[in-house]
């Protein structure tokens, strides 16, 4: 605003124009030409995660336990003929500092394959446990997963860059460290998918395949097939997750354990550095941060699948995308995990499960907790479950155009979801782009408002909206643009992935490429994603798909 007014004293209003365009073209310019042309100029920042305690042995061979060490050396096994499927250009332009050109060099393909190393690079993978389906799983660490560095961008953000899929580590158990091309596509794309979304998320910047084919039995039942191995470069500021406190906790790791904690803080959460309940503020920290992402995923109908504690960050971020799943048809019991048999992972479990997991945690840090900083904790964790459930009816209130909680309008609309099973997705957005005066009977293209519609309460649920809308003073026109803000048009259905992965398989990528383009704008109606029916009934055989944690 000052900048503003110096050069309107100054300057006519022509002028004024002319030269804000000009100033803004040469940011512009400026920030394109700072973007590195040249894959061989980019380079990474001094590991930090090497202060942390990392194994001597440099050999890479599959080892059932190792104790007394955090990370382990790691060489990446090279794939033959890799070939760029796709990428980010977000994640490589303001992520990477990379001109989005540098994706047609070679060298840059064989590096995003893990077929060659950059001399700043020093490749690891990290030790961690976890809980699986609720048992203790002893040693899991990272078994297709290769972190090749750490990267400092012009805007001072770090970030860890990992392989996935590059080969075997020292944690691969019974694996061979790589992934396949079917879900190598969906990681990439729901990464970027969800950023898009507004929910904490890794990136995911390039997916490669390769001529080498992999076995796999997709649905564990005895019909294995060959698949090609493909290799996804994805980011974090962080890969540490609950299961990384957990393993050097259970085998009374402490000093490591202890130096984990204060490496985590001092990088992540700087501010309660020096506090003396340090330990207690940083598990209110990831609490807080644990329940908005779950919160956000209830918002979008997102199940992750495999909510095990080696799959929970600890900043807060979603990760490791496996047998996930938007859910199409509102479900409380949604599992878009063929091998959660129990459900235990479904939808309407997710925020009782991250609950539980932070209980996890917490048992974990417990050895370097006081009494009195324990009970504080136990504490913490009762008002996080409060926390949560308020969260949840606030943010569904938004989502229908409202500033504060409406628990008694959203436990009718949520009553009458369970009931008519509509599309979860579908009616927030029709009720986001119909006015109220339509809402009564809505029209025959409003196909998941005319299923919610059939509920004996829908009539006198829109009467109560419009009569609460009435009494917080939004008008029509504003509640229409607000929920069309976060009311997605469009998600990455399961049915819409498969469709890309069958093509991709025909060795057509382009699918993955017009897909990510959609993905980038989910509340916008775009033409070429209703030309494809992205926002129409999903097929009938949609239905039938299955996933597993097979990749």
């Amino acid at each position: 605003m000052i900048l503003n007014r110096i050069f309107a004293q100054t300057l006519n209003r022509n002028e004024f124009s002319r030269s804000l365009t000009y100033l803004r073209m040469s940011i512009e310019t400026s920030s394109q030409n700072s973007l590195i042309t040249d894959f061989k100029n980019f380079k990474f920042s001094p590991f930090k995660l090497l202060d942390l305690k990392t194994e001597t042995n440099r050999d890479n061979y599959v080892r059932r336990f190792i104790k007394g060490v955090i990370f382990s050396h790691v060489t990446p096994t090279p794939l033959s003929n890799p070939k760029l499927v796709s990428f980010s250009e977000d994640v490589l332009k303001n992520i990477l500092d990379l001109d989005p050109s540098v994706v047609e060099n070679q060298e840059f393909i064989e590096f995003v394959t893990g077929n060659t190393l950059i001399a700043s690079s020093t490749p690891i993978a990290h030790r961690y446990g976890g809980h699986q389906f609720g048992v203790w799983a002893s040693q899991l660490g990272d078994g297709r997963a290769i972190l090749l560095g750490e990267y400092l961008n012009r805007k001072g953000e770090r970030w860890e860059l990992q392989l996935k899929g590059s080969g075997k580590t020292p944690y691969s158990r019974d694996g061979d460290g790589r992934a396949v091309l079917r879900s190598s596509i969906r990681e990439f794309l729901c990464s970027e998918a969800m950023h898009c979304l507004g929910i904490p998320t890794t990136r995911a910047a390039t997916i490669t395949v390769s001529d080498d084919m992999v076995v796999r039995d997709p649905l564990y039942d005895g019909h294995p097939q060959l698949e090609p191995a493909a290799v996804v470069l994805r980011l974090a500021p962080s890969w540490f997750r609950i299961g990384s406190l957990e393993i050097l906790s259970k085998y009374g790791e402490i000093e490591m354990l202890k130096d984990l904690i204060d490496f985590i803080v001092k990088e992540h959460f700087p501010e309660i550095e020096n506090d003396e309940n340090m330990i207690p503020n940083l598990l209110q920290k990831i609490f807080r941060l644990t329940s908005e992402l779950v919160v956000k995923w209830q918002s979008v109908g997102f199940t992750h699948g495999v909510l095990n504690t080696d799959n929970m960050s600890l900043i807060g971020l979603t990760i490791d995308y496996g047998p996930f799943g938007f859910m199409e048809d509102y479900d409380m019991m949604y599992v878009p995990n063929h091998s959660d048999s129990e459900a235990r992972y479904c939808y309407g479990r997710q925020t009782q499960i991250v609950l539980l997991n932070m209980l996890m945690l917490t048992k974990a840090v417990s050895p370097l907790l006081a009494q009195e900083q324990f009970e504080m904790v136990a504490k913490m964790l009762q008002s996080e479950a409060k926390y949560t459930d308020d969260k949840i009816v606030e943010v569904f209130s938004s989502k229908l155009g409202f500033d504060d909680s409406q628990p008694q309008l959203i436990e009718i609309l949520l009553a009458m979801f369970k009931e008519t099973k509509a599309d979860f997705t579908m009616v927030f957005r029709e009720l986001s782009e119909t006015p109220l005066s339509s809402l009564t009977k809505p029209a025959s293209k409003l196909w998941a408002l005319k299923v919610l519609s059939r509920h004996k309460d829908y009539n006198s649920f829109v009467e109560k909206y419009k009569e609460e809308l009435i009494k917080s003073g939004i008008s029509d026109s504003s509640r229409m643009e607000r929920m069309c803000q976060i009311n997605p048009c469009y998600v990455l259905r399961n049915w819409i992935g498969q469709q890309v992965i069958d093509r991709a398989a025909s060795g057509d990528y382009s699918e993955v490429n017009e897909l990510l383009k959609i993905l980038k704008n989910p509340f916008s109606r775009q033409d070429e994603a209703e030309r494809r029916g992205y926002a129409d009934v999903p097929p009938s055989w949609s239905k039938s798909l299955c996933l597993s944690c097979s990749s």
